[in-house]
């Protein structure tokens, strides 16, 4: 990671404008860059907590594959509200995709969409595979969903696929992708929301002591991206970073409320963000602990 350029003055990008044209313009200014790199330093150019989640997940998806094209992607896995794969209906015959994916982030600006299906034959247990199809191409629709008040300069779609080709990609997909993208992306997306404190904290001369506590929280996040995603250790030193987020959290509040507003507003709009994949991360660190005896 490149601290410098954390540390150094930069301008952030401008709001308001297309997501895969903030994405685009996002790229131009970090040039080549590992995921890590791009959810920090993406998230302290963001100009909202909604932006900095962009690059965190963005960051996150090429963690997840390497061989991900430059352009806006996103993860398809969510159906009627479950990501069990036996609750899903979208099926994968060949290289032909069938069903609906409900709740995906940034869908109708992406350009590639990672889609997880079932492959099992008849009679089999669930088996998911996680393909890859372009926005746009034949059989993929994409239905804009009405924002949510939680990042609304972020929105969400459901996407229906019918017959749509796919390209497959090795391994199994829940194994391999699915589930160790929880806990990447929740990585990334702390991290990008760290960063863009980190910005916020230096234009709004926030106290020293907790600026360089969001350096703390960053340079741990470092580490913790070398670690396997599904190994228990990853999984505890990941709640050892929301437990410590716990702790600053109520000086970043007092310090959002005692600066400009507009800051403060964007903070109190998004900050739910960071508490919405917290009963599955419980889940895994309660798993983590009893897998190295410390239950």
């Amino acid at each position: 990671m490149p601290w410098q350029r954390l540390l150094e003055a930069t301008a952030r990008l401008p709001s308001g404008q297309p997501l895969d044209d903030w994405y685009g313009a996002l790229l131009d200014r970090l040039g080549e860059v590992t995921p890590f790199e791009l959810a920090v330093l993406g998230g302290k150019l963001a100009p909202t907590p909604g932006l900095a989640f962009l690059a965190g997940y963005q960051g996150a998806l090429r963690l997840l594959w390497p061989s991900a094209p430059l352009s806006l992607g996103a993860l398809c896995v969510t159906e009627n509200r479950s990501v069990r794969p036996a609750d899903m209906q979208t099926r994968l015959s060949g290289l032909s995709l069938s069903g609906r994916k409900d709740f995906v982030t940034a869908a109708d600006a992406a350009d590639w969409l990672l889609v997880a299906a079932r492959e099992e034959a008849e009679g089999q247990p669930p088996r998911l595979a996680l393909t890859v199809v372009r926005n746009g191409d034949p059989g993929v629709r994409i239905e804009t969903l009405k924002p949510l008040p939680l990042m609304p300069d972020v929105p969400h779609a459901r996407l229906h696929l019918d017959g749509a080709h796919c390209e497959r990609l090795a391994g199994d997909g829940w194994d391999a992708y699915v589930k160790p993208f929880r806990s990447i992306e929740d990585l990334h997306v702390l991290s990008a929301l760290c960063a863009w404190f980190y910005g916020v904290g230096r234009d709004s001369a926030w106290p020293q002591a907790l600026q360089l506590r969001l350096l703390a929280l960053l340079t741990g996040a470092a580490e913790v991206c070398r670690q396997c995603a599904t190994a228990p250790a990853m999984h505890l030193l990941l709640a050892a970073l929301f437990a410590e987020f716990k702790t600053v959290k109520p000086e970043l509040d007092a310090a959002f409320a005692a600066g400009p507003a507009e800051w403060a507003t964007l903070w109190q709009r998004d900050q739910g963000v960071l508490d919405i994949a917290s009963g599955p991360r419980a889940k895994r660190l309660e798993k983590a602990l009893s897998a190295l005896g410390m239950a």
